[in-house]
């Protein structure tokens, strides 16, 4: 049989009882795995474990949140022999499975990832860190990762609104700016930057209609927002129609884009929904198709131009 191994984070998402792990090892059984279940006990255990597993694991299921994605991603970026990923979404808002068109069952999920196809996947770096979706900066943004966890076990994802309802403050910052792009460089005044490979940021679908995850490119949003008023307009449209279309952001789709902060920032970007603590003023994004992620039919014509298994 085919070695799975299932990564879990026990502390991920709104508190939820598993009745039985039996019934990880049967479904994975079924569809051909001999399978093993590995806890995370800290942060940045993922990423150690990915590395240290034996090069015959056909399989890692990330069974987490999108930052226990991430640091599995992490994790493989390191080695050599890069390992087939899946994502087994058991986080609060669970941006990259609901992507693929998982839902909250988990075991449903486990069941339409083992009938997935594995697809090369872009991997996007900020400063060679990987991260598997967005890369975020501004006012609020700290909502992802500072938002109490307790408060995310008891309540989901009201519990960043409870939170973010604190942090509201009348001035939004502002950042001068100068960035390279497509080989020409702008210089300008942004208070939020989005750097992403997903069509759902934040618990908003379909922000852009056409990205792929395999067009070795991301999407850059710069957005000039300067009071409250203009931010949940700007938040009303994104619900609504393409994010490229929203009048005020400037946007593009690039392999690669470097930014040079003229002031601040006065926040850390957040990568895949965790903190990224740097004292860099300069940051280069980059793209790679580097990895195998084991995709749920349901999506795969709609987020990959190539349709064959890879």
């Amino acid at each position: 049989m085919r070695k799975c191994v299932i990564i879990m984070n026990p502390a991920s998402g709104k508190k939820r009882k598993i009745d039985n792990y039996k019934d990880f090892y049967d479904i994975s059984r079924k569809y051909g795995y001999d399978t093993e279940i590995i806890f995370t006990k800290a942060k940045h255990d993922a990423t150690r474990i990915v590395k240290e597993l034996d090069n015959d694991v056909d399989l890692v299921i990330s069974a987490g949140g999108d930052g226990t994605l991430n640091e599995i991603v992490t994790g493989n970026s390191e080695r050599l022999k890069k390992l087939m990923l899946a994502d087994l979404p058991m986080g609060t808002t669970n941006d990259v499975g609901k992507m693929y068109g998982l839902n909250k069952s988990v075991y449903q999920n486990l069941e339409k990832i083992l009938m997935g196809k594995p697809k090369k996947i872009d991997v996007c770096y900020i400063n060679n860190s990987p991260f598997i979706y967005v890369a975020c900066l501004g006012d609020y943004i700290d909502m992802a990762y500072n938002t109490p966890r307790e408060l995310k076990k008891k309540y989901g994802k009201i519990a960043y609104i409870m939170y973010g309802l604190k942090q509201l403050r009348n001035k939004i910052n502002r950042y001068d700016i100068r960035y390279k792009v497509n080989g020409k460089t702008y210089e300008g005044k942004y208070s939020f930057i989005f750097i992403t490979n997903s069509s759902r940021v934040a618990g908003v679908s379909d922000i852009y209609y056409d990205v792929k995850l395999d067009d070795n490119r991301f999407e850059v949003a710069l957005a000039d927002i300067k009071t409250k008023k203009d931010m949940l307009k700007m938040l009303v449209l994104v619900s609504t129609i393409d994010v490229k279309d929203i009048p005020g952001i400037t946007y593009y789709r690039t392999d690669s884009f470097d930014i040079e902060f003229l002031t601040g920032p006065r926040t850390s970007w957040c990568i895949d929904g965790e903190e990224y603590r740097t004292d860099a003023k300069k940051f280069h994004f980059e793209v790679e198709q580097n990895m195998t992620m084991l995709m749920p039919n349901e999506r795969i014509k709609k987020l990959f131009q190539y349709e064959d298994e890879n």
